[in-house]
């Protein structure tokens, strides 16, 4: 009922959307004599800030078309090279670069924003590496005879993405994929695998959630799963493609997130106004930018989700080391040898707290400690640990010593 009701209420808002921007056009018309007025610059604000705060903001595109790479200006073009009903792996493929340079593997979250909300990761790396990434269907976007997408499907995903990428690859996993990556590789060491990945670098991921505990930790501690299921779990309406496919729905994790920074939002949208009144073009397009993508969300499957909240954030049965595959295979990240593996943590992080992430380290005793680092970045919160500028400028060329020093031990 609650997706519908939002549904409706979008569709509601549509009309006043709609006189909001023709507000905005006879305000800001060079034959209106009043435009240049604080008055008319002061309703055209208004107006601009209603209607985004009220429109629905679908799938951002890339907008990655070049980098620099050797001083030399490449372009790019993200390819999907490898897809299922669920997941397609981009390829942001660049022209006549050579020597051939390592692959690496970004594993966006699966947890309410599109794998979009990762392009400055991305950028990042596309100066050293093939860069790839997973880029998740939206549950509203897949028809019901798609079938079920579970915790399990999401860690089947990524074994079957590195065997593409085949040996030697690197990988980076941000956040929420942290459990399920560490289980693939952990399983793809015990199988013998010959796609094995050279390193694995995890970002404020929650692979022990019981350390530090945050917010959203203890929401998922105090609730029960049929609280879960009864308050965050709807169905999508038609005429969505995914139409009667329960599901969480992306607007309230967005919600959700919005809360625990309400006035900081609230703010934003203030200043929003006031670079609009002042004529501040860059203040005004800087607030666009994230916010287009910040608004943007997706829906995750019922079943990914409530497996989740139970496999790893209440009974966090990886750290515990009793994850069972399938409810069967005991997933032992101790049989990893060969895998260098790197933590990145941000200091301020309100969503995985300090030594969330470096759990792994305790999980892979196999691993020689000169195949380990941890590493704790001052003063970045959680977007902190995998974008801006911080993120550019300390992170990523720890990453890339990283990798490199694993590669040459090998």
């Amino acid at each position: 009922m609650l997706y519908s009701l939002v549904e409706m209420n979008r569709a509601a808002m549509a009309p006043l959307r709609l006189h909001a921007k023709a507000t905005n056009s006879v305000w800001t018309s060079p034959v209106n004599p009043l435009r240049d007025t604080q008055f008319a610059k002061s309703v055209s604000a208004a107006s601009k800030v209603f209607e985004r705060a009220t429109r629905y903001y679908g799938k951002p595109d890339w907008q990655i078309t070049s980098t620099e790479i050797d001083g030399k200006e490449c372009a790019v073009e993200p390819t999907t090279v490898w897809a299922t009903p669920w997941c397609q792996m981009v390829h942001f493929s660049t022209e006549n670069v050579e020597p051939e340079r390592p692959q690496l593997l970004i594993v966006a979250p699966l947890s309410g924003h599109y794998a979009t909300l990762l392009r400055g990761t991305v950028e990042a790396f596309l100066p050293t590496h093939e860069v790839y990434i997973t880029d998740w269907t939206d549950a509203r976007m897949a028809p019901v005879w798609f079938g079920r997408f579970d915790l399990d499907d999401y860690i089947d995903h990524i074994r079957m993405m590195l065997e593409v990428l085949g040996q030697g690859a690197h990988v980076v996993a941000v956040c929420q994929p942290g459990p399920p990556v560490l289980a693939a590789i952990s399983m793809m060491a015990e199988d013998g695998s010959d796609a094995m990945p050279a390193t694995m670098t995890y970002m404020g991921s929650p692979i022990d959630a019981r350390r530090s505990p945050t917010v959203p930790n203890r929401l998922s501690e105090e609730r029960s799963l049929d609280w879960f299921r009864s308050k965050m779990i709807h169905t999508v309406p038609p005429p969505w493609p995914g139409a009667f496919r329960r599901v969480y729905p992306g607007f309230v994790q967005l919600t959700s997130f919005m809360h625990m920074n309400w006035d900081r939002h609230v703010d934003a949208q203030a200043r929003f106004f006031d670079h609009l009144v002042e004529g501040d073009g860059d203040g005004a397009d800087k607030h666009k930018t994230f916010y287009d993508e910040y608004l943007a969300v997706l829906d995750l499957t019922e079943e990914f989700y409530i497996q989740t909240i139970e496999r790893v954030f209440q009974k966090c049965l990886l750290a515990r080391g009793e994850y069972r595959y399938r409810d069967d295979r005991l997933v032992k990240p101790g049989l990893i040898e060969t895998v260098g593996l790197m933590t990145v943590e941000g200091e301020l992080d309100d969503i995985s707290g300090i030594g969330q992430t470096q759990a792994a380290h305790d999980l892979c005793t196999s691993i020689p400690d000169g195949m380990k680092v941890d590493y704790v970045q001052p003063g970045v919160g959680h977007y902190g640990v995998f974008n801006g500028s911080r993120f550019r400028k300390e992170i990523v060329p720890r990453v890339i010593d990283f990798q490199k020093k694993v590669v040459k031990k090998k």
